[in-house]
């Protein structure tokens, strides 16, 4: 059952790259331990900085001033994006 369950999360990962870039299928399945190992990693470092992130909140003095002041920021991020706003380059 652990076989077919790795089976098909391999396959899953190969489908989506596939989807999201220009790589051929057949090219995808010739990479796919390194898009495997690439996932595990991008995975454990968000879980990681996560934690990190999590822990660092839980101590703070003040974690709901932070989470606003952090989610107000991501908010004008993406506003600023959609208005297709661009900062000047040095």
């Amino acid at each position: 059952m652990r076989l077919a369950a790795a089976s098909a999360a391999v396959t899953a990962v190969v489908v989506v790259t596939v989807w999201l870039t220009d790589l051929s299928f057949e090219r995808a399945v010739l990479l796919a331990p390194v898009l495997v190992v690439g996932l595990a990693a991008v995975t454990g470092l968000v879980v990681f900085w996560g934690r990190v992130g999590w822990d660092s909140l839980s101590r703070a003095r003040h974690p709901k001033l932070i989470a606003a002041a952090g989610v107000a920021v991501l908010l004008l991020l993406v506003g600023l994006t959609l208005l297709g706003v661009n900062l000047p380059r040095e």
